[in-house]
């Protein structure tokens, strides 16, 4: 397993991200099982959220990590802050009541990792890092960061820290995958663009990519004529998309692997620090991904993989 470090983390992130939005009581021994085959592996960072499976995700990890005694071993990344049938909540309070419930819900005092799970441009920058800042300086949170943010909201964040002596993002959890989006999988959600990832190579902030996979469009179960999936059409059913569908098989056969390893190798071979949450609920997917992890893709690779420079990317 490799893994990157992150400032504000004192402890490196592998990788590969265990996703849990999938953790409920009623399956609790399947998601311990999963991870425990995660950690046998090399994996230390698992991705919730405050909002995931109502609670039961963070209330799932919490109950594992105090039976298995493992809590220093893990890296935990969370997220607050998400919109309710109200609107956008990106403000102090929603914030300290959000990350309030996750620890307790975890049964930790801390968490390595908090992103914002949505943003609020109407909200002011400076106001989000100050009250983050809070936290940070009271031992709850080590590194914070924005899921679903822009690039130019981070970018706007963090010169508002420098220039205030404050702690800024110091990583971006947006979806970054082979197959581009057409429209947000849910609203308020961000998909890193040629801009984006432009911007992250020249700062070199890590990226956490969630639907790091395209959400199984690389699986061979997708074709232009299998149309049962509604979500998955809307938003990776495009001219351009089969083509790199087509590419990762081609690629994948010249490897002797398959064409979702290529489409993670992908997201793990950018040229700036990546993670991939994962969504593996059994032996062989979690085996496909630490496989696909490791394939060596080339700068040339890369971008024949993803059309860059040809008129089908789309």
């Amino acid at each position: 397993m490799e893994y990157i470090r992150i400032e504000g983390c004192a402890k490196p992130v592998s990788r590969l991200m265990k996703g849990t939005d999938y953790f409920y009581h009623d399956s609790y021994d399947k998601a311990a099982a999963n991870l425990d085959a995660f950690l046998a592996i090399g994996g230390n960072s698992v991705d919730t959220a405050h909002i995931y499976c109502g609670g039961q995700s963070e209330e799932v990890l919490g109950r594992y990590m105090r039976e298995r005694g493992n809590r220093d071993r893990m890296v935990i990344l969370t997220k607050g802050a998400h919109h309710d049938h109200n609107g956008p909540r990106v403000n102090k309070e929603a914030i300290r009541r959000d990350l309030s419930e996750s620890l307790e819900r975890l049964q930790t005092d801390h968490v390595e990792l908090y992103a914002l799970h949505r943003d609020d441009p109407g909200v002011p920058v400076g106001a989000i890092i100050e009250a983050l800042n809070e936290h940070i300086e009271s031992g709850a949170i080590g590194a914070i960061g924005g899921s679903n943010w822009t690039w130019q909201r981070l970018q706007e964040a963090n010169e508002y820290a420098a220039a205030h002596g404050l702690r800024g993002f110091t990583f971006s959890s947006p979806n970054l995958s082979l197959a581009k989006a057409n429209e947000p999988f849910w609203a308020g959600c961000v998909s890193a663009d040629a801009e984006t990832c432009t911007w992250h190579e020249k700062e070199q902030l890590p990226l956490l990519s969630w639907s790091s996979q395209a959400r199984g469009f690389f699986t061979g179960r997708f074709s232009p004529e299998v149309r049962d999936n509604a979500d998955i059409v809307r938003v990776f059913y495009s001219d351009g998309n089969w083509e790199r569908l087509r590419r990762a098989e081609r690629l994948a056969r010249e490897r002797g692997v398959s064409a979702i390893m290529i489409a993670l190798a992908y997201v793990m071979n950018q040229p700036f620090p990546t993670c991939a949450l994962i969504g593996a609920q059994n032996a062989e997917e979690l085996r496909s991904c630490d496989e696909g992890s490791r394939i060596r893709l080339t700068r040339e690779e890369m971008e024949w993989l993803d059309l860059s420079g040809e008129t089908a990317s789309v």
